[in-house]
C-alpha cells in the first residue's frame, strides 16, 4: 500500500489525458525548460546556494537569511514536522495527504489551532482551490511558539479572487513555494520557503542534507525568478481561464456538480453509483481523474484544467 495518494503517472504509465495533477497545462514554460536543459549536471551546485538564495530573496523582497531550500515541498513538510516531534498539529479539513503522513511519522497528534505547535494552511486550497476559511484571523491568533505554514503551491495558478493575507500577515508565517507546478515541470523536484520575519531558520537548516537541490532544480528556481518566466506565466493564466470555463460547462453537461474554485483545478461530483469502477474504466482508456476520497470528499473527483482536446475525450468517454 502506498503511504500517500498522488495523481500523475502510475503503474500503467503516463496517462494520455491526465486530469489528476494540477500542473500548468500550458507548460512547460519554454524559458524554464531551456534553463533546465542547459544545466551543468557534471558539477555539484554551490553547497550554500549563495546566488540562488539571493535571487529568491530579491524576487520576494526579503532578506536572504529568510530563504530556506528544500528538495521538494514534501521534504520541507517532513522537516518542519520533525522539529515539532511529539507535539500537536492543526490540519485543514481537506488537505494534502503529506501533512498528515509527516505528522504521523513524527508523532504529532492532531489538535485544534489553539493547542497546536504546527499549523497548516493552503491557499488556493487543495483539493477545492478555494480560500482557506478564516486565514487572516488564524494568522492573527498565532501565539509565541506556534509555527504556521502557508502552502503556496497554487498561489501562482490563481485564476480569480485575491489572497487572504496582506504583506504584514505574510511576514508572520512560513511561505512554502513549489514553482514546478506553475512552470509545468513537475518532474523537477525543488522547493523553498520564506521564513517568518525574525524566525530562527537554523534548526530547520540543520535537518537539511548536503546539496538538497541538484543542478536541474537550481536552474528551475533561477528561471522562476526571471521576468520572462513570469510573463509567460501571466499569459498562460489567461489561456487557463478560458479552458476552465469550457471544462466546467462540459462537466455540467454530463450532469456533474462542479464546486467553486479560484485555481486551475476544481472538484466535481458526478451522479454515479460505482465511481471507483468508472475511474478504472477511464484509466484503461487513457484518462485519469483524481479520486477526492483521500481528501475527505468521497464521491467527488478533482480535475486539473486541460486543453479542449482532453476535455472532449473525457466527454466522449461517457457517451
Amino acid at each position: 500500500m502506498p503511504l500517500a495518494t498522488h495523481g500523475g503517472p502510475d503503474a500503467l504509465g503516463v496517462p494520455l489525458f491526465d486530469f489528476s495533477t494540477n500542473s500548468n497545462a500550458c507548460g512547460p514554460c519554454p524559458h524554464a525548460l531551456a534553463a533546465v536543459q542547459q544545466a551543468d549536471a557534471t558539477r555539484y551546485p554551490d553547497p550554500q546556494y549563495t546566488a540562488l538564495r539571493q535571487q529568491l530573496a530579491d524576487f520576494h523582497g526579503v532578506a536572504v537569511q529568510r530563504t530556506v531550500l528544500a528538495a521538494s515541498a514534501s521534504a520541507f513538510i517532513h522537516s518542519i514536522s520533525a522539529l515539532q516531534r511529539g507535539q500537536g498539529v492543526c490540519l485543514p479539513q481537506h488537505h494534502y495527504g503529506d501533512y498528515l503522513q509527516a505528522a504521523r511519522a513524527w508523532g504529532l497528534g492532531t489538535v485544534d489551532a489553539a493547542h497546536a505547535q504546527l499549523l497548516w494552511a493552503c491557499e488556493p486550497s487543495s483539493p477545492l482551490g478555494q480560500a482557506h476559511p478564516g486565514l487572516a484571523a488564524l494568522v492573527d491568533g498565532v501565539q509565541h511558539g506556534q509555527q504556521l505554514v502557508l502552502d503556496c503551491a497554487y498561489a501562482p495558478l490563481r485564476l480569480d479572487g485575491a489572497p487572504s493575507l496582506d504583506a504584514a500577515r505574510l511576514n508572520k508565517v512560513w511561505q512554502l513555494w513549489t514553482p514546478n507546478k506553475a512552470l509545468g515541470l513537475t518532474g523537477i523536484r525543488a522547493a523553498y520557503a520564506i521564513a517568518p520575519l525574525g524566525a530562527d531558520v537554523q534548526p530547520l537548516a540543520a535537518l537539511s542534507p548536503s546539496w538538497p537541490i541538484g543542478a536541474h532544480g537550481v536552474a528551475l528556481l533561477q528561471a522562476w525568478c526571471r521576468p520572462a518566466s513570469q510573463q509567460w506565466l501571466a499569459q498562460s493564466l489567461d489561456v487557463l481561464r478560458g479552458w476552465k470555463q469550457r471544462q466546467i460547462a462540459l462537466c455540467e453537461s454530463l450532469g456533474w456538480t462542479c464546486l467553486p474554485s479560484s485555481a486551475n483545478f476544481f472538484c466535481a461530483q458526478p451522479p454515479l453509483l460505482d465511481w471507483a469502477q468508472t475511474l478504472q474504466r477511464l484509466r484503461t482508456q487513457g484518462i485519469k481523474l483524481r479520486d477526492a476520497a483521500s481528501f475527505g470528499l468521497p464521491g467527488h473527483v478533482r480535475l486539473g484544467v486541460l486543453p479542449p482536446a482532453a476535455q472532449d475525450a473525457l466527454v466522449l468517454s461517457f457517451k
